[in-house]
């Protein structure tokens, strides 16, 4: 056997030799370009641009986002509404309930003024009841009074010769005879009666009314007017005073007030609207004079 045979080859393949070849050739040229690129200087280097484009988004992406954002603003004008619709709900109950208290209140006032006024009613029928039977009793006093004096005028006319006879009167505390009993009596049964300007009775009198009319149940007859009646006999001292006799206020000839001496130091006459027909002490309201008619 050989000893040639079995020592291998020192040798690379050729196709190695190629690759070493081809590396060298690569290696020799980029530094051949640096070189030339180092020697030609700065001044000579052109700028380089490059332009990167950006990946196009796509359009359903676009959709999407721009759906996201609608939403987004929708929801927000949502929230906004329902946050003004309960402000609005918020307001609402709060007026709600004013107009509920102020309502009961008024509610409240309401019947207390009803109760008041039914009250009022009940106290002005009460008062008006018991006038009534006051005025009834007052009449039928007065219609008693009306028919003693027809029988005690008839019986004291027919005995009585003049003013000297006299015969005691139930309502007076002076004597009073004949006519001067029937104008008295006659004047104290209208006390309470009302004061109707140009009354003449029978139940509502002026002054100058209820004096004619007293006398004519002595069968005088006076003048209608209190001025005319203030002269219409002869004229008195007030410290002479008899029962029957005219008391007016005012001057004689123009007095504007008339009424009827009943002894005592009272007089009976048709004061005003206020007061009626009434029968008062000359302290009330001393008359400026008198006048005697019997």
């Amino acid at each position: 056997m050989s000893h040639t045979a079995h020592i291998p080859s020192h040798r690379k393949p050729r196709q190695r030799a190629s690759k070493s070849a081809l590396r060298a050739g690569v290696a020799g040229g980029f530094l051949s370009t640096i070189a030339v690129a180092g020697a030609a200087g700065p001044a000579q280097a052109e700028p380089v641009t490059q332009t990167i484009e950006m990946p196009t988004i796509a359009s359903n992406f676009s959709a999407a986002a721009a759906a996201s954002a609608q939403a987004t603003q929708q929801l927000a004008l949502d929230i906004e509404k329902q946050a003004d619709q309960d402000a609005a709900a918020a307001k609402a109950a709060k007026d709600a309930k004013k107009a509920h208290a102020e309502a009961v209140r008024k509610d409240e006032a309401k019947k207390k003024a009803e109760a008041a006024e039914k009250k009022a009613e009940a106290a002005e029928k009460k008062a008006k009841a018991e006038a009534e039977a006051k005025e009834r009793a007052e009449r039928a006093s007065r219609s008693t009074e009306r028919t003693t004096l027809s029988a005690s005028t008839g019986s004291s006319g027919s005995s009585s010769s003049g003013s000297s006879a006299s015969a005691p009167s139930s309502s007076s505390s002076s004597n009073v005879s004949g006519s001067a009993a029937s104008i008295v009596a006659f004047a104290k049964a209208q006390v309470g009666d009302a004061y109707v300007s140009g009354g003449t009775g029978p139940n509502a009198w002026d002054c100058s009314g209820l004096v004619q009319a007293a006398y004519r149940t002595a069968n005088i007859d006076l003048p209608r007017v209190s001025q005319a009646q203030s002269t219409a006999g002869t004229q008195v001292s007030l410290d002479n005073l008899q029962p029957g006799d005219i008391l007016y206020w005012g001057g004689a000839g123009s007095a504007y007030h008339v009424a009827i001496y009943v002894g005592g130091g009272q007089f009976v006459g048709a004061q005003n609207s206020s007061t009626g027909t009434v029968q008062r002490s000359m302290d009330y309201d001393r008359p400026t004079g008198a006048v005697r008619v019997l």
